[in-house]
Formats: C-alpha cells, structure tokens, sequence
C-alpha cells in the first residue's frame, strides 16, 4: 500500500479526537466538485511507506487520539484491513471515509470490529447520482447496502452530503432522506472551490438555501448539522 499524503494533526476529521489523517490514492467516483484530484486519478506521489507511517505513529502516542484514513477512496485498497489492524494495535481509535461502493470491503471492517467511526458520503437522490458523481448509469445497489450496514453495524457514524449549487436542489435532499431515514447523524457541508477542482464554475448554495436543505432531511434523521454556514 502506498501512502500519498499525511496531515499530521487535525481537530476536525475525527470528531472529538485530536488525529492525523492519512490519504490514499484513487477513487471509482469521478465527482466533479472533489478536491483531491491528484487521489482520484492517481497521479498523487508516494509520501511514506506503511512502516513509516507506523513510525510515526509509534512516536505520537499520548499526542494523537486517533487516525482518519481518507482518499480518494480507502477500500480500493485491498490492504485497508490490514492497516487498520496495525493501527489499532498501536491502540489508536480509526475512522474510515468512503464513498459507499464497496459494501463488502466495509462489512469486513465492521464484523473484525476494525474502525470506530465510519464517515459515508450519499452524493445526491437517486435520480441525480449518476451525474453528480460523473458516471452515467450508475448501480446504486453497493451504495444503499453501505447504508444499510453502517446503520446497523458501525459503533459510530455519520451520512454526510456535500452540496453545490449546480447539482443539488431541494427534490435533491428528499431523495437522500429517504436513503438514510432512521440514521442518527446526518452533515450537509458547503462546496468551497479550489485550484484542485477539475471542473470550473461550481458554487456554493447560499446559507439560507443550506438550512432550508438541513429542514428537509430532518423529518428523516434526528441529527442534521451544517459545515461551513455561519
């Protein structure tokens, strides 16, 4: 496994642990909005190998109070269990981002108890899905057995829907609700641009627009918070 990036020490990745957050690369999902381009695509350089990152974290403990592990998207890493594993034998707490395809890899990680907070993006409603993630025709069936699996098996968790303009409106987050009814949290953070962005002209919904999106999702999920709206 080859480790792209490593930000040392943020208070945001992990909610409520200060921890570091690793980057892998590549992604199956082509979104147009994303900000890790150089993940996706794969073109991201090595920054450390396993066993120095291990090093490091070896040398953090009693600093660190947990690892994020974020890509691109983890679980094309056929190695993830592995790290985890190796991770929390260091005895750090571990988060997992993804984007909810690879139901199987995140089922594994579930049953051997191996991440304590599992992050899923729900990119869009069902209808929109395909375009927001830049793949027509797309099989939602991977994605709503992660949803499923997360709700009924992760110790800790949240659903989280990153929202631009161009792509989502509020048939957008009725759709989602329906998707994750019945889930405990729920995150709807603004788009914020950058030179990383593969595609231009996206922008953020106004703030306003951004809570009346959190009052549709909350007849769905008890717990609707936004990133990003003062």
């Amino acid at each position: 496994m080859v480790i792209n990036g490593l930000q040392k020490m943020t208070l945001l990745d992990f909610p409520g642990k200060v921890a570091c957050t690793v980057f892998l690369g590549w992604c199956d999902f082509r979104c147009p909005f994303c900000h890790n381009w150089e993940l996706v695509d794969g073109s991201a350089p090595e920054e450390m190998s396993v066993e120095k990152l291990l090093s490091f974290l070896e040398r953090r403990r009693g600093i660190l109070e947990g690892v994020a592990i974020t890509g691109g998207e983890p679980m094309l890493n056929k190695d993830l269990p592995e790290l985890l594993k190796r991770i929390r034998d260091l005895g750090y707490p571990t988060k997992v981002d993804t984007n909810g395809n690879h139901p199987g890899v995140l089922e594994t990680i579930l049953k051997e108890g191996l991440a304590d907070y599992i992050a899923m993006d729900v990119k869009n409603s069902p209808e929109r899905y395909g375009q927001t993630i830049g793949l027509d025709k797309f099989d939602l069936a991977g994605v709503r057995e992660s949803i499923g699996l997360i709700m009924a098996g992760a110790p800790d968790y949240e659903f989280r829907t990153t929202a631009v303009a161009q792509l989502h409106d509020r048939d957008s987050f009725e759709g989602i609700g329906h998707m994750i009814e019945g889930a405990s949290r729920y995150f709807i953070q603004k788009f914020t641009d950058r030179d990383t962005v593969p595609f231009g002209g996206l922008t953020a919904p106004e703030d306003d627009r951004m809570r009346e999106y959190a009052d549709v999702i909350r007849p769905f999920v008890p717990s609707v918070q936004l990133r990003g709206v003062d």
